[in-house]
């Protein structure tokens, strides 16, 4: 009995977590103005947010088929989120003109 407490509030707070992570996530992708910075901040958030969903989802269910599914599903977009996020970043950087100006180190 306390051992299900137990997988419940860990399975709960990992979910908390995702949630949080997303909140997170989209105010960072607001709060940045440009478009790099702002792919860095949704992928960043994406993979961190879903895994630790996931995880909370694999604990509350226990060990199922319904986890093996999950596991894939956290391998598949650990595997397609960063290299989606590495395709959009190149075609910015291939399309932008102006991409030096926004990269400057101003020194003092």
């Amino acid at each position: 009995m306390i051992s299900e407490w137990i997988r419940f509030i860990l399975g709960v707070g990992l979910l908390v977590i995702g949630v949080v992570t997303f909140a997170l996530e989209v105010l960072g992708v607001f709060r940045f103005k440009y478009v790099l910075n702002r792919m860095h901040a949704a992928a960043i958030g994406d993979t961190l947010g879903i895994g630790s969903s996931l995880a909370g989802l694999m604990i509350l269910f226990g060990f199922q088929f319904v986890t093996l599914k999950l596991v894939l599903v956290v391998i598949f977009l650990w595997c397609a989120s960063p290299v989606s996020s590495h395709l959009i970043s190149r075609l910015e950087c291939t399309v932008n003109e102006d991409l030096k100006k926004y990269c400057e180190v101003k020194s003092k």
